[in-house]
């Protein structure tokens, strides 16, 4: 699904990753574990071309995404990303937090399709060889209409719907990460990404929100998450990637990352944390 090849970045004179290479397959929950400033978030970043890499590549569905020449917006509609301060719009509901991204982009396809459909009437006025209209079978109204539906349906799945016409600056954030996580939903990802998604929850916050990344990751989604939850994470994960200093130095089963490590600086953190 995503192969990452010889991937580089830096922020002036520091080097943050170092030529990293792994392939991420369909269907895996892969961890991501490390020091802080190992490289773990912007790694994840990257990911999805919120960072530009310096060098290498990021192969998406068979498309370099880290070239300059595509149109990073029509693959990141495809990555959900959960941030760790939740990134919700406080001037918007929770419901039109929600809704926001699957209208924009269904109108914005639509509209495209209605320009693509205008030249080609034109074009055909002048040929014999007709080209066939794209099919438009939707409107505005339908878009906003089925939005709305889906929003609705994934607040009930999160015991929320009564907060659909409230603002995100009455919630908790164990109820904003939440939210955060089915708004990425909503787009029917192919692949989720989560960046420290507890991290800046209140202890007791923080099993409401791994629950429903855990209820995620069983219905077969694909997940990258840097985590600090090292008991989640061998729960939870197919795969762990230890990092540090901008590089995956060991990348194994969480059973043998957490049982018996190989390197010595997995052995080290490790050790630290558990």
């Amino acid at each position: 699904m995503i192969d990452v090849i010889d991937l580089r970045k830096r922020y002036g004179g520091l080097e943050v990753l170092k030529g990293i290479t792994v392939t991420i397959k369909e269907g895996e929950k892969i961890a991501i574990i490390g020091p802080s400033g190992s490289g773990k978030s912007t790694f994840l970043r990257c990911l999805n071309c919120l960072e530009d890499p310096d060098g290498g590549s990021i192969i998406f569905n068979g498309v370099d995404i880290a070239d300059m020449k595509v149109d990073i917006n029509i693959h990141r509609r495809h990555m959900g990303m959960v941030f760790q301060q939740f990134n919700l719009f406080n001037n918007k509901t929770v419901l039109e937090n929600i809704m926001l991204a699957p209208v924009h982009t269904g109108i914005s396809d639509l509209r495209r399709k209605k320009m693509k459909n205008f030249f080609i009437r034109i074009r055909n006025l002048f040929t014999s060889e007709k080209k066939p209209l794209y099919e438009i079978n939707t409107t505005p109204a339908q878009i906003k209409a089925e939005a709305r539906e889906n929003a609705m349906r994934l607040l009930k799945r999160i015991g929320l719907e009564d907060k659909a016409d409230v603002y995100p600056s009455t919630l908790s954030g164990g109820q904003k990460q939440r939210i955060a996580i089915i708004r990425a939903l909503a787009m029917n990802p192919k692949v989720m990404l989560f960046d420290e998604p507890t991290s800046a929850l209140d202890p007791e916050m923080v099993k409401e929100v791994l629950e429903l990344i855990r209820q995620v990751a069983n219905e077969g989604m694909t997940m990258v998450i840097v985590t600090h939850e090292m008991g989640f994470a061998r729960e939870v994960a197919t795969r762990v990637l230890f990092m540090d200093e901008g590089k995956i130095v060991e990348d194994n089963t969480p059973d043998k990352i957490f049982t018996n490590p190989q390197h010595p600086r997995t052995k080290e953190f490790l050790s630290k944390v558990l």
